[in-house]
């Protein structure tokens, strides 16, 4: 069994709130994760509110509920019965004990609204993404496949590619079909798998509404709802450029990225890594990857953004917190080499160090605060930089 790294992070939480939710996208973990914390406990319950059975004793949820005030109690798929955070938050007012209710579900705008409005105070949030490498482990030969499959579980385990290919369509048309109309948005299916797909050959690039709203044929703001749509079930993250007063003119506009290499390839209808290594989006492909890794292995006291000037200074990754300003540039090369305007971002940034990361078996120096790093080698970096 891989052992999961946020772990630890629910049952601390479990000991100080009375409420945890566990957030994120469909088939990343989230139940097999509960099921191992529940096990735990002398006394828990499990109900899927999926299931008809399970919705039947929640009839009177506060009178159910209220019966079980001593054990914890696993709420799944929460996001379908919003109506339980106010009920929820009364029990919780009746008995503030820690390690009441472990809320799970997909992201969704009306669990977070609900919870944020009847829950404050009372819950704490985590995000259970798809496997990292700190959770996987690879070895430099099992980086390629890692990324070619993407990190969910059922991808990653998959018996063959053929397998690990087909789970992940299937997930596509799941996420389109079901899971998307069950959070109360209406938009048909093949829609914005046609948009999904666009957004798959745009990846690694700058967010232009307009432009892609007029390959469309929709309006800037259906487009802009659409991008919203997949950022918040998790299928998109958007990385802002840095913000910052230098006296230079910067981009402005985000650059959006999928967040599971694994479904970018699908959607793309990469097969292998003889596939992958021949089409366009190799390069990005591989610094979403990577982007992915940090942003995940990263605690979330780190903002991460990117720096593009008019001039042509750039660094794929700045991460900062507080004071501290660390730089990622990433290469998909045995023997990375940086530009001019690598050069110039480090000087205009005041970088404490930057990072090379590359398919590389070790890491080594180039120049004073920059060093190429081990894609293999993130997690430990990252824990350094937490440390």
């Amino acid at each position: 069994m891989i052992i999961r790294r946020i772990l630890p992070n629910i049952e601390k939480a479990l000991v100080q709130f009375p409420a945890v939710a566990l957030l994120g996208p469909r088939q990343a973990g989230k139940t097999t994760l509960a099921r191992s914390v529940g096990s735990s406990h002398v006394n828990s319950l499990y109900l899927d509110l999926e299931r008809p059975s399970d919705l039947a004793k929640l009839a009177d949820p506060e009178l159910f509920l209220s019966r079980h005030v001593d054990q914890l109690v696993v709420l799944d798929e929460i996001q379908r019965q919003p109506d339980l955070f106010p009920v929820l938050r009364a029990l919780i007012d009746e008995n503030r004990r820690p390690g009441r209710f472990l809320l799970l579900g997909s992201a969704s705008p009306q669990l977070l609204r609900q919870t944020s409005e009847s829950l404050a105070g009372r819950i704490s949030f985590h995000e259970l993404a798809p496997f990292d490498v700190s959770e996987i482990k690879p070895k430099k030969a099992d980086i390629g496949v890692f990324w070619l499959r993407g990190g969910y579980p059922l991808s990653w385990l998959a018996e063959s590619e053929e397998a690990s290919l087909a789970w992940r369509e299937s997930f596509i048309i799941t996420h389109l079909e079901r899971d998307i109309p069950a959070f109360g948005i209406r938009i048909p299916g093949p829609t914005l798998h046609r948009f999904w797909r666009m957004l798959a050959h745009l990846h690694g690039q700058m967010w232009n509404a307009s432009r892609l709203a007029s390959g469309f044929g929709v309006s800037a703001p259906t487009v802009q709802h659409y991008l919203e749509i997949l950022e918040a079930t998790y299928m998109v993250r958007r990385l802002p450029p840095l913000h910052v007063n230098l006296g230079k003119r910067l981009v402005k506009s985000p650059k959006i990225y999928l967040r599971d290499s694994g479904l970018l390839h699908a959607l793309l209808g990469i097969r292998s890594l003889d596939e992958l290594a021949g089409h366009p989006v190799v390069g990005p492909s591989w610094e979403g990857w990577v982007l992915e890794q940090i942003a995940q292995l990263l605690s979330p006291q780190w903002q991460l953004s990117f720096y593009r000037t008019a001039t042509g200074a750039e660094m794929d990754v700045v991460a900062e917190r507080g004071e501290r300003r660390i730089g990622f540039e990433i290469k998909l090369s045995s023997a990375p080499s940086l530009s001019k305007g690598f050069w110039s971002a480090m000087k205009d940034l005041q970088l404490e160090q930057a990072y090379i990361v590359a398919p590389v078996e070790t890491g080594y120096p180039i120049a004073e605060k920059v060093e190429v790093l081990p894609a293999k080698d993130v997690a430990q970096l990252c824990a350094s930089l937490d440390g």
